[in-house]
């Protein structure tokens, strides 16, 4: 059986990544995942493409390549901890825009267990349309401006 080729530097793919914080435990995280997915949604796949950010530590070389082959890597993290963008640092990437929901956007962080046990929302109940839109808006800039 032929092994398969992975993406390496320098090869056709994605013309950007992103690498999104979808951390569950608050509404950044939730809404960074959902802001990613709609840019995404919005410029089509040849353009941009949201990678496993979970893949990079542990060297992944498909992932790893992909990146790597890229224009561009945006990262999205929810809030001030921007594991998205340690994580890809930490794989020796070249990171060209960080994206911070509670910088950029002014977001407040507020954590979902707050009402585990006192009649619990829905997730969506803490999540804003605004935020994802103005989120999903700021990562369609960063990937525009670096097209021009």
């Amino acid at each position: 059986m032929a092994e398969a080729k992975h993406a390496e530097e320098g090869m056709r793919t994605h013309e950007n990544v992103i690498f999104s914080c979808y951390g569950g435990f608050s509404n950044t995280g939730i809404t960074s995942a959902l802001a990613c997915l709609e840019a995404v949604k919005e410029l089509g796949l040849e353009k941009a493409a949201i990678g496993c950010l979970a893949a990079l530590p542990l060297g992944i070389k498909p992932v790893i390549g992909k990146a790597a082959a890229a224009q561009r890597i945006v990262t999205v993290d929810g809030c001030p901890s921007e594991c998205a963008r340690k994580t890809v640092e930490q794989a020796n990437l070249s990171l060209t825009t960080s994206i911070v929901l509670t910088r950029d956007i002014d977001m407040k962080k507020k954590p979902l267990h707050e009402d585990i046990g006192q009649g619990v929302r829905g997730v969506m109940e803490y999540i804003s349309d605004d935020e994802v839109k103005r989120a999903k808006e700021l990562i369609i800039k960063a990937i525009s401006d670096g097209a021009n």
